[in-house]
């Protein structure tokens, strides 16, 4: 018994050592965090901005894929209704046709017509999934292109970040000092023409 006492009182010792050292160690290692994050300081964090709504203004490529797939669209929608205006000419053939048509006329009608509304509904996806692929394809590589361009710009800037600033950002203000957006509108027009 005289004993426990005296083990209790180096146990506590023992503990009261381990976190001193473990409190002393994180107390360093916050000094070292602070001290690096004032030499980062002076380096310069550096934000740039372009404003998509320009881009997409100016930009010859994207006003290119524009007139393209308004294009397409409307080619869509030229086919679809040359292909309805048909259907609706037979449809009206049979109605004139009325109770003079026999019942084996009307059931041969009847599959035709079935076949009419499969053959545009399925003519209809083919061509909204050209166009949707179409889309997607273009804003892929309008993207790419200013990625691209972004990667090359910044290599003599050197922002640590380039955003997209538009209407629907949740940007509340920003410093027209890094406002790039004609730097991006001429750097991309000029590389589109080039490679054209």
């Amino acid at each position: 018994m005289k004993y426990i006492s005296t083990i209790l009182s180096v146990i506590a010792l023992a503990l009261i050592v381990i976190l001193y050292v473990r409190q002393s160690h994180q107390l360093d290692q916050m000094n070292n965090h602070v001290e690096g994050e004032k030499r980062n300081q002076g380096s310069g964090f550096k934000v740039a901005y372009f404003d998509m709504d320009s881009v997409e203004a100016h930009y010859e490529a994207f006003k290119e894929a524009q007139t393209d797939l308004k294009n397409q669209e409307n080619s869509m929608n030229q086919e679809l209704s040359s292909l309805d205006r048909a259907n609706q000419k037979k449809i009206e053939a049979w109605r004139q046709k009325g109770n003079a048509m026999t019942q084996a006329e009307g059931e041969q009608a009847q599959q035709e017509y079935q076949q009419m509304q499969q053959e545009f509904q399925s003519r209809k996806q083919t061509l909204e999934q050209a166009l949707y692929k179409n889309t997607e394809d273009r804003k892929t590589s309008i993207r790419k292109s200013i990625e691209s361009y972004l990667r090359d710009y910044n290599r003599q800037k050197n922002f640590s970040y380039i955003i997209q600033y538009d209407a629907n950002s949740f940007i509340y203000a920003k410093d027209t000092a890094y406002n790039i957006t004609n730097d991006v509108v001429d750097g991309l027009n000029a590389a589109y023409k080039k490679n054209k």
